[in-house]
């Protein structure tokens, strides 16, 4: 039974009308999710899990005004584990609601400690699950949270993907309203990867639209992703929202996102994500790297 079973999640994978019969190494990628599934559990219980910080430029000055929180998991045995591979069982799971939490607390905890060393315009950026958003009592816990760390609201920005806002609309937008009143700054991450009704993406309490790192990439060459980035940053303009573009790797991507007029630059042109320690240090010598300069990078 444990077999067919395999077979059944196999041939769903692949998609509708399709048979698939079992093989061992079906069983065998059964067994290996299960010890990361377990294994995750432990790194939750006994806080394996560590956060980086990627820094948010500004376009105009090449100065940090931001940071996004990321969680890491260096497990024991077989090392850096990839989010995009244990997120998704942590959503599977149910761990993602300690997990969420885990990270929205230290974030904060951490961005008021740069704020009272001389970083006091400083904001922190926090991924926010469909399971987190969902909650009832989810704006509470944000306030708790905040008031905890003694951070001003101001400093914090929640982000939520396209597919998020646009699942249970009105519910939706009486989360964003709530958490608009706490004074938050809300952003739509990964925006254009998703579906969004333009009509819904006006009437959102939101601050910001993130272009996805795969708009990005093959930039400025890529005649087809100029045009999506270029109505992107028209649709923002219109709407007064500001525009953060990940996954920047070369100073010609800088260049043209910066001479577009995109706000808010991130990705490893500036700098890869890294340890608050490492972070702090950044912090108070500055980067190296301007928007504007040379013409390549090293990713």
């Amino acid at each position: 039974m444990r077999n067919a079973e395999n077979a059944l999640k196999s041939a769903k994978a692949l998609g509708r009308n399709r048979y698939r019969l079992y093989a061992p190494t079906m069983g065998a990628y059964a067994l290996e999710k299960l010890q990361l599934k377990m294994a995750l559990s432990y790194a939750v219980e006994n806080k394996e899990l560590k956060l980086f910080y990627q820094p948010k430029v500004d376009s105009r000055s090449g100065e940090i005004i931001g940071v996004e929180a990321l969680v890491r998991w260096d497990h024991p045995i077989q090392g850096e584990i990839q989010p995009g591979e244990f997120i998704p069982l942590a959503e599977e799971t149910g761990l993602i609601l300690p997990i969420g939490g885990w990270v929205l607390k230290e974030a904060c905890e951490q961005m008021t400690k740069w704020r009272a060393d001389g970083h006091p315009n400083l904001t922190v950026s926090v991924n926010i699950s469909a399971h987190q958003f969902r909650e009832k009592d989810f704006s509470e816990i944000v306030r708790t949270v905040l008031k905890r760390a003694g951070l001003q609201p101001q400093a914090l920005e929640l982000e939520i993907t396209e597919t998020v806002a646009m699942t249970e609309v009105e519910k939706t937008m009486e989360r964003l309203r709530e958490l608009e009143r706490l004074g938050l700054t809300i952003s739509i991450d990964d925006f254009g990867t998703g579906y969004s009704s333009l009509s819904y993406l006006q009437r959102f309490p939101i601050h910001a639209l993130k272009i996805d790192r795969s708009f990005v990439g093959k930039l400025p060459a890529d005649k087809g992703d100029k045009a999506i980035v270029k109505s992107i940053l028209a649709l923002a303009n219109y709407l007064g929202l500001d525009v953060v573009a990940e996954g920047v790797e070369t100073a010609a991507q800088a260049k043209f996102l910066t001479q577009e007029g995109c706000q808010y630059l991130q990705g490893y042109y500036f700098a890869r994500p890294m340890p608050s320690s490492d972070c702090t240090q950044l912090l108070q010598k500055g980067l190296d790297t301007k928007p504007d300069e040379g013409d390549t990078a090293e990713a």
